[in-house]
């Protein structure tokens, strides 16, 4: 994530520049002039997007405020590999577009060094979310063609056992040298360092174990009189803007959402955060790993970035279907979660011990939500058309499609996917 401030006079210039790398409103077009995704075959998802925040004056019911809060221009991406070969990559074969677009920002100018300058404003996430670790774009495209062919040659073959049609199926697919790149296991480096994290959150939580229960009844005093007097600020937002923000969205099965907003001010609330954005990231790595964050199966990649000294907090996703479902899913399957992360945002939805209600009272967190929503200037999608439920059938079916001997039950199973 490169986050740079804007210029002073820079943003409508800036947004109007944006706008012709897109041919659907917020939608990236792969081959534009200025940023041509497509090119980069490691690349799952990007953004550009403007954090111009609206809610600011929020704070007035803390007393305090945030004058002069940049609005920044934040450029996201997820890919494979290591982050820095992606920015080498894009500064080599993309330089005089980038330079185009982050003219537009401060301390950018003529001669700048285009790599250091997004090295130098690289900011890392506080919490990461990736549906299922290992799945590369290349694996994705490839599955996703394996299936499509294998579908095609299916509505062509004669009604026959299972066994005889899927070795048909197999026989015609070699014929036709169907590519598939073979899955390489995880490096030994990166699984020594997975179990290393994941033994150290183990030994920290045991550690601060005794520390937390001694602070426990402390901790809840002092949530429960904070909660029972923050501010609720859940107005309707503008239909202005809703229709902005609709304007880019369903154009394809997967949509990108950009929301930012302030924490609520003092440092009881910054270490509550800081705490459960760590915990989250944690499990995220290790328990949600493998196409679900909770109970909530819809999200490609996710990501929380704390800002400005955090003091505001960027939620930035990836999601398949609307809006109004990827909210009712959460509220549904993850309302505590979304409590215990956002309920430390200025104007949330009053909590009741940091996990309860919130979210719950819908009509309000709907409001909150869309009132700090962004309008997401630039997305990009390498693998448009497919969910996240379509990439687990074409691994399963991948799966399938190598495997040796099988039962009758499993090739039926197989075959229905297909």
């Amino acid at each position: 994530m490169i986050l740079a401030p804007i210029a002073a006079g820079q943003l409508a210039p800036l947004r109007a520049l944006l706008n012709t790398m897109t041919s659907l409103p917020g939608h990236a077009d792969p081959a534009n002039d200025l940023v041509p995704f497509g090119r980069f075959d490691t690349l799952h998802v990007a953004r550009f997007v403007v954090l111009d925040d609206e809610t600011l004056g929020d704070l007035k019911a803390y007393g305090t405020s945030f004058p002069d809060a940049p609005v920044y221009l934040a450029f996201l991406g997820d890919c494979d590999g290591a982050a820095g070969d992606l920015l080498d990559a894009l500064a080599r074969d993309c330089g005089s577009g980038l330079r185009r677009i982050f003219s537009h920002c401060q301390g950018f100018v003529d001669d700048t060094d285009l790599r250091r300058w997004m090295d130098a404003r690289n900011v890392g996430s506080a919490t990461q979310y990736v549906n299922w670790i290992g799945r590369s774009v290349r694996h994705v495209r490839e599955e996703a063609a394996l299936h499509e062919a294998l579908a095609v040659k299916l509505r062509t073959i004669p009604t026959g056992a299972p066994r005889e049609v899927r070795e048909r199926l197999k026989s015609e697919a070699a014929a036709d040298r169907a590519a598939l790149t073979p899955l390489p296991p995880a490096p030994t480096a990166w699984v020594i360092a997975d179990i290393a994290d994941l033994v150290l959150g183990v030994i920290i939580l045991l550690v601060l174990a005794p520390f937390l229960f001694l602070y426990a009844p402390f901790f809840l005093i002092i949530l429960r009189a904070r909660e029972a007097s923050d501010a609720v600020i859940c107005p309707p937002p503008s239909l202005a803007k809703m229709a902005l923000i609709g304007s880019a969205d369903d154009h394809d099965v997967t949509n990108a959402f950009s929301a930012l907003g302030s924490l609520k001010p003092g440092l009881f609330r910054l270490t509550t955060v800081l705490f459960v954005l760590w915990l989250l990231n944690w499990a995220n790595r290790h328990i949600y790993r493998r196409g679900r964050l909770a109970r909530v199966g819809t999200i490609h990649f996710a990501r929380w970035v704390l800002i400005d000294n955090n003091r505001r907090l960027l939620f930035a996703s990836n999601y398949d279907g609307d809006l109004d479902s990827y909210m009712d899913d959460f509220i549904n399957k993850a309302g505590f979660g979304l409590n215990l992360v956002f309920g430390n945002g200025v104007g949330y939805p009053r909590t009741k011990f940091l996990i309860g209600a919130g979210a719950g009272d819908e009509e309000d967190f709907k409001f909150f939500l869309r009132r700090h929503q962004l309008y997401t200037d630039v997305w990009y999608k390498a693998y448009p058309g497919l969910t996240t439920f379509d990439l687990a059938r074409n691994a399963d079916i991948r799966t399938g499609f190598e495997r040796g001997e099988m039962s009758e039950s499993d090739i039926t199973q197989w075959l229905a996917l297909i």
